[in-house]
């Protein structure tokens, strides 16, 4: 099986930084996309950024240019930087990854327990 084991929530205020780091670990033959979500509360989870293996990136709409995603495919580790936090960023934050557990067995899509982050205003 596949753990995701995140850290780096907290509360902070606006204006703040934070940052997220996520590692995988398990039987893993290769991770395809490494990710962040968030949900609020009453809300659906929505994307926050995805990264590929090659680097490619995903951002939403809310959070461009003021989140960097980033990842060490060594160290099967994806990291979420949070500069300029609003209160409306308050969420559980959920990483996500796409998995081979070999050649041939998946994708599967595995879910970590989530962090929380809190900003104040």
């Amino acid at each position: 099986q596949v753990q995701l084991v995140e850290s780096g929530g907290g509360l902070v205020q606006a204006g703040g930084s934070l940052r997220l780091s996520c590692t995988a670990s398990g039987n893993i033959f290769s991770i395809n996309v490494m990710g962040w979500y968030r949900q609020a509360p009453g809300q659906t989870r929505e994307l926050v950024a995805t990264i590929t293996t090659a680097g490619n990136i995903n951002y939403a709409g809310s959070v461009k240019g003021r989140f960097t995603i980033s990842r060490d495919n060594a160290k099967n580790t994806v990291y979420l930087q949070m500069n300029s936090l609003t209160p409306e960023d308050t969420a559980v934050y959920y990483c996500q990854s796409i998995v081979l557990l070999t050649f041939n067995r998946g994708p599967y899509q595995y879910w970590g327990q989530g962090t929380q982050v809190t900003v104040s205003s």
